[in-house]
């Protein structure tokens, strides 16, 4: 069978591992960008692609998902306390998005005169596609950033009769996350499972969210990179026999609860 000449509507990306599915029209926003030029002056043959056909950008995955809010939409809204600036002027320049560079510049400057005169850091950014008129408006840092995330999870391990033993860990079966929709989204962004929860708006809570990873650490590491700490925590657990043979490893299981707060 030939294959098409022509990119979909909906096109599956995936940028240094992290998956992205977003419109044709969002890629090509930009003329003259390098997103752009690959899908308006290539075939999908002439992309390279990974095992499940997703087209490939061997990028910082993480970051890319800003890039990608501002092909988007009008306007660029990122963490208060966001410290990937510089690496974010970086994927613009590289993806050929002069403007976008140019402002996380000003930015960057406009942070940094903030910090010395103590006035609070400026996190808005307005994309090239708008009128005149917005993107002269100036940055300003979104309201209603601060609040708390709980992050869960259950797991299961056995010991031993001789206590002596070493414990014997099995794998977290799921990570989830439970807090306000709008702020686990902007801390978890694509890695977020909503399938349990799904259209629900961003003004609301929720605690039927998970991770579609299992590493407590991984976790950790965007929460503490978007400006949360962890100011408390919890554990229950309880055992179980299969049988009477005292021979038999007790089998428990625990539920363990991380608070975090900015």
């Amino acid at each position: 069978m030939a294959q098409s000449s022509t990119f979909p509507e909906v096109v599956e990306l995936n940028v240094g591992g992290q998956v992205y599915v977003t419109r044709l029209e969002t890629l090509t926003a930009v003329p003259g960008s390098l997103l752009w030029t690959k899908f308006t002056q290539n075939s999908p043959a002439d992309l390279p692609k990974d095992s499940k056909g997703r087209f490939f950008f061997d990028r910082d995955g993480f970051l890319f998902r800003y890039v990608l809010d501002y092909l988007r939409d009008s306007e660029l809204f990122l963490p208060e306390f966001f410290k990937e600036r510089k690496r974010l002027q970086k994927e613009a320049d590289f993806f050929q998005l002069p403007e976008l560079s140019r402002r996380l510049a000003a930015a960057s400057k406009d942070s940094s005169s903030a910090e010395d005169s103590g006035e609070p850091e400026e996190a808005e950014l307005t994309s090239p596609v708008t009128s005149s008129s917005s993107s002269d408006r100036p940055l300003r840092s979104p309201g209603g950033n601060s609040g708390y995330i709980t992050i869960g999870y259950r797991g299961t391990y056995t010991i031993g009769r001789d206590i002596q033993a070493d414990a014997k860990f099995r794998r977290v079966a799921r990570i989830t996350v439970c807090g306000k929709i709008s702020l686990t989204k902007e801390v978890f962004g694509e890695t977020l499972n909503e399938s349990r929860d799904p259209d629900r708006p961003p003004d609301k809570y929720t605690a039927r969210y998970y991770l579609k990873y299992n590493f407590l650490e991984q976790a950790f590491d965007r929460l503490a990179e978007t400006g949360f700490h962890m100011v408390a925590c919890n554990s229950t657990g309880t055992c179980s026999y299969g049988s009477n043979d005292p021979s038999e490893d007790k089998l428990w299981t625990s539920y363990t609860e991380y608070v975090f707060c900015r």
